[in-house]
């Protein structure tokens, strides 16, 4: 499968952008230079997380796993082109199906682990995938028994049970037929590989179906950002389903020889116990985790964060305090980042932005002409900012508008569904979120809002259209629709308006939220609070006005505080 038509690869590889690398060929780079090193170790939990022993794998037991497992896929028919759908958690055996996926020229969409019945029926649907691979076991519950049920007549291996990924060995008669198989593929970095999930910029889940060379585009970016060095020991501590995983770990990780330390879901105590124990040089955190840290010296006392040479974060706005004494009194640089599946690729780091007041709320304009900026992703992108309506580029300071982007890391259109609108005349991405040129010189943007509905729950964008449809179905309501209400720790959390009939008992929370799990919608976009109201605020044409909801909603909350 290929997105990019002939005219970008050629420029892009004209400018040194793109080239020739595979997942797999950086994976066997590592295997000539260092194949004893370590390449990938499991949470330490993992035992109890799925049932399965946990695994500390080198470049060349993971060069092995990856043949074995691309041998038994082989088998059961996946080949070039192929597409599988792969829910498993941060495991090592989630990271060799995406080495065997690369071997075979096959295409592999990583979901949440969160998704349920709903979200995988809706997502094949679009995907056509040939093959479902899951565990039995993950915190008690059967992800594979649940995409049978989801996806009737679809193959479903378990990971733990019908595949042995993690063999000693590969038989000899595998290994010729993978072998043989090989021989005739050929290896193309401009062959998709992954197909993630994304809300894109109006709520309804689209896959972004990206190649090799617009992954390693990304990683490298990410790689410049926190200045990864050969060799060093990075925590990944976000699910490999999209862009901060794949592209700032997964990647990045196998072109410089790193060792990937696993994590997922997250768990602060044991995240900064691995820090500790694993002498992790860089890893990203949320926002909540390092103001907590920051909050409370004797938390970050009680670990020896002596390895750590820097950390990430990003998803919401940053507290300048919390960058200040991350660095003044832990001594540990702080990078805002700031990306998207489709291929946004900014960061504020202490060299772009040397100020934490900068750094926690501005990005770079990486990308635009006569920039300070003499930087792989300063040549890398392109960015520009929009009239959200007219089109009109924008170049002042303190007027809002869309911010567009292109170049190496963005992707070419959304899977099988009609692009009109996702891209400028000229090319560029609109990426929906609103900024501001800011900075005296202008050489910063500051995201300031988005142009579509979205809601952002933790870095999860969640459809508020998508819950509106399946709670107009619920008994005795007149109206319903769901707005976003802010949360310190998640960025956002939703909450339920409802109008209900008259002479009708009003439902609860939970009730509302049981109908919704009986409809198969997974729990992380369940509502977290409700408000009844006499009507919902609409506009002329009869739609819903979502700014007013959340008005509403946050008046509320204010009341209750």
């Amino acid at each position: 499968m290929h997105t990019s038509d002939s005219q970008r690869i050629a420029q892009l590889t004209a400018d040194g952008l793109w080239g020739t690398d595979t997942l797999h060929s950086l994976l066997a780079a590592q295997v000539a230079q260092r194949p004893d090193a370590l390449a990938i170790a499991d949470q330490p939990n993992k035992t109890e997380l799925t049932g399965s022993s946990c695994a500390r794998l080198s470049y060349a037991e993971l060069d092995l796993a990856s043949d074995a497992l691309a041998a038994q896929l082989l088998a059961q028919g996946m080949g070039v082109g192929s597409r599988m759908m792969v829910q498993l958690p941060n495991i090592s055996e989630l990271v060799v199906c995406f080495f065997a996926a690369s071997k075979l020229g096959a295409v592999i969409s990583p979901l949440p682990v969160q998704y349920g019945a709903h979200e995988i029926k809706t997502l094949a649907a679009m995907l056509e995938p040939e093959l479902f691979v899951g565990c039995s076991n993950f915190r008690g519950a059967d992800l594979s028994a649940n995409a049978r049920g989801a996806l009737p007549g679809l193959p479903v291996l378990c990971i733990d049970t019908d595949l042995q990924c993690l063999a000693d060995a590969i038989t000899a008669d595998a290994a010729a037929e993978l072998a043989k198989h090989r021989t005739a593929l050929c290896d193309d970095a401009n062959r998709i590989v992954t197909i993630c999930w994304t809300s894109g910029t109006t709520g309804t889940p689209k896959g972004v179906p990206r190649s090799h060379n617009m992954w390693l585009a990304t990683a490298r970016t990410t790689a410049e950002a926190a200045q990864y060095q050969p060799g060093e020991r990075l925590l990944n501590p976000f699910p490999l389903v999209n862009m901060a995983a794949i592209g700032g770990f997964l990647y990045g990780a196998t072109e410089l020889g790193c060792t990937l330390v696993l994590h997922h879901p997250f768990e602060p105590t044991l995240y900064l116990k691995q820090i500790q124990d694993e002498r992790i040089n860089f890893t990203i955190a949320p926002p909540a985790v390092l103001n907590q840290l920051t909050a409370k010296p004797e938390l970050w006392n009680a670990f020896d964060f002596s390895a750590l040479r820097a950390i990430g974060s990003g998803s919401a706005p940053l507290s300048p305090a919390m960058i200040a004494k991350m660095e003044n009194d832990y001594g540990k640089p702080v990078i805002n980042f700031y990306g998207s599946n489709e291929g946004i690729a900014l960061f504020s780091t202490p060299a772009t932005a040397t100020t934490p007041e900068l750094r926690a709320a501005f990005f770079p304009r990486f990308g635009v002409a006569n920039m300070p900026w003499d930087s792989y992703v300063q040549r890398a992108v392109r960015s520009k900012v929009i009239d959200p309506e007219s089109g009109e580029t924008i170049e002042q300071t303190g007027r809002a508008g869309e911010l567009c982007f292109a170049g190496a890391t963005v992707f070419d259109g959304y899977l099988g569904t009609s692009n009109d609108g996702v891209f400028t005349t000229d090319g560029y991405f609109r990426t929906g979120d609103l900024v501001e040129i800011c900075g005296d010189p202008p050489h910063y943007y500051q995201i300031v809002g988005r142009c579509k509905d979205i809601i952002n729950r933790g870095g999860m964008k969640i459809s508020p259209t998508e819950l509106d449809t399946l709670l107009e179905g619920y008994p005795g309501l007149v109206e319903a629709a769901v707005c976003s209400y802010p949360d310190e720790t998640l960025g956002e959390k939703i909450c339920a308006c409802i109008v209900v009939e008259p002479n009708t008992p009003a439902p609860d929370l939970t009730a509302i939220c049981s109908y919704l799990l009986e409809r198969g919608v997974a729990k992380f976009k369940l509502p977290e609070r409700l408000e009844m109201l006499d009507a919902l605020p609409r506009n002329p044409m009869g739609k819903v006005v979502r700014a007013e909801l959340q008005v509403i909603v946050r008046n509320a909350l204010q009341k209750v505080l």
